[in-house]
């Protein structure tokens, strides 16, 4: 974890990714949840960066039905990438938040090009009712925002994989998936074909206890790894507890079981880098899901009950 105790706050209002409006609202009601004044509760120096320049879908026209708007996407991707990247080389911890998981396309490559300059191995622990595993071939809806951790492991179209000049960005032995419950037929071909990724379903999840689940997880998939890099997307809660996300799946992880896998990160000390993804405040009630999201964050960060 940064060791200086500065954290750059990066916006990402995008909703290109996503067929459902509203996410593109999710950095304003994660900044309105007071995410920034909890961390410096914490004794962060928090340095509010501003929103990452994205045009809406009202300027532009869908070129390819199988990859919705991928140009912009790739574009304000890259111009996070960059962000990320700058905040790591000064030593400060890059805070991206959402905006649709197509951020993350940036904020992982954004993590691999520091870590390929400083000789660092990256992990990425991926928290998502959906493993995100679709390519141009394989997805239902052309919608990017399932297709970026595929991206990131390096399949798919070379317009995602190669943003950044960096393809895989993180080996699939690397990388663990916790919290899914939702995949789509073909996209299970993808995910066995990803040779040591880590799944970890609710039902893995109901069965063994978080607790298990993640130990096994921070003891192979990420091992010794000196960078590790978190993507949340708020929609791994169950939709009784955050209802305001972009894409609800019923049976996720409770209050508790949240806040103790992001508490059990923040004890390993070697998260680096953070994504939170996919709040809707048009689909929230009195902001509570981001508010929920602030407060998983303090736990990722080292707020604790004692």
């Amino acid at each position: 974890m940064t060791q200086d105790k500065s954290i750059d706050l990066i916006g990402f209002p995008m909703d290109l990714g996503a067929n459902r409006r509203g996410v593109d609202m999710g950095p304003s009601a994660l900044r309105i949840a007071g995410m920034a004044p909890r961390l410096e509760r914490l004794g962060y120096q928090v340095s509010d960066r501003g929103d990452i320049a994205v045009a809406t879908k009202e300027r532009q026209d869908i070129v390819n039905k199988q990859l919705k708007y991928a140009e912009e996407i790739v574009r304000a991707a890259s111009l996070l990438a960059r962000e990320v990247e700058q905040s790591l080389e000064g030593g400060h911890f890059p805070l991206s938040i959402g905006g649709d998981h197509s951020l993350a396309l940036g904020s992982i490559a954004g993590a691999a090009a520091h870590c390929q300059r400083h000789g660092r191995s990256l992990s990425v622990i991926w928290i998502d009712a959906h493993t995100d595993m679709n390519t141009d071939e394989t997805s239902p809806s052309g919608n990017v925002h399932g297709m970026a951790l595929a991206a990131s492991l390096g399949l798919g179209p070379t317009v995602l994989t190669q943003l950044g000049g960096l393809s895989p960005k993180v080996r699939a032995d690397h990388c663990a998936i916790l919290g899914v419950r939702s995949v789509d037929g073909p996209e299970r071909r993808n995910v066995q074909a990803a040779e040591g990724l880590r799944v970890v379903t609710m039902t893995e999840i109901d069965r063994r206890g978080m607790n298990a689940v993640l130990a096994d997880v921070l003891a192979t998939q990420v091992g010794q790894a000196q960078h590790i890099h978190v993507s949340l997307d708020v929609d791994a809660v169950d939709p009784s507890v955050a209802r305001g996300v972009g894409t609800p799946v019923p049976g996720g992880l409770t209050y508790r079981e949240a806040h103790l896998l992001m508490e059990t990160i923040a004890e390993s000390g070697r998260m680096c880098s953070l994504d939170v993804v996919e709040v809707n405040p048009i689909l929230d009630h009195e902001n509570g899901s981001a508010q929920l999201a602030a407060e998983l964050v303090a736990s990722v960060m080292g707020e604790c009950i004692l």
